[in-house]
């Protein structure tokens, strides 16, 4: 089984924030987010990881969803894979919303029939069409 990643993908930073334009830019949010790791895991246990951070770049939060096709390591609180990861970017200014965003995701993916119509989505599309669907519950 893989590991949890060392660092996260500058195609996943740059499609999440495209206020990250600069290599430097990148660089910090891997740095933020792998920093938070270690103060304690982000897997949240259920095949869940909601690793997040806060950065001076971001005017907004963002979020990206993803789905991975082999489960990892992440070190989480059940001892299980991850295979179902929502990374959170904040400014640094946010305030109470990154622990909104947070506590919202969470909500989310505690549902296990949600759960599972994600991990039987065939497309991209179809998962964000269920966040946005479920999350409208809410």
């Amino acid at each position: 089984m893989r590991r949890k990643p060392t660092r996260f993908s500058t195609a996943t930073a740059t499609s999440a924030a495209r206020s990250l334009r600069t290599p430097a830019a990148l660089i910090r949010a891997n740095a933020e987010v792998l920093e938070r790791e270690r103060l304690g895991t982000t897997g949240v246990g259920n095949g869940i990881a909601i690793p997040h951070g806060k950065l001076p770049e971001l005017k907004r939060l963002y979020g990206l969803f993803a789905r991975l096709d082999q489960p990892i390591d992440f070190d989480s609180i059940d001892e299980q894979p991850v295979d179902l990861i929502f990374l959170l970017l904040a400014p640094e200014s946010a305030g109470a919303d990154p622990l909104k965003a947070l506590a919202r995701v969470s909500r989310l993916l505690r549902d296990a029939a949600f759960r599972e119509r994600l991990v039987k989505a065939s497309s991209a599309v179809e998962m964000f069409q269920l966040i946005k669907e479920e999350d409208s519950r809410y």
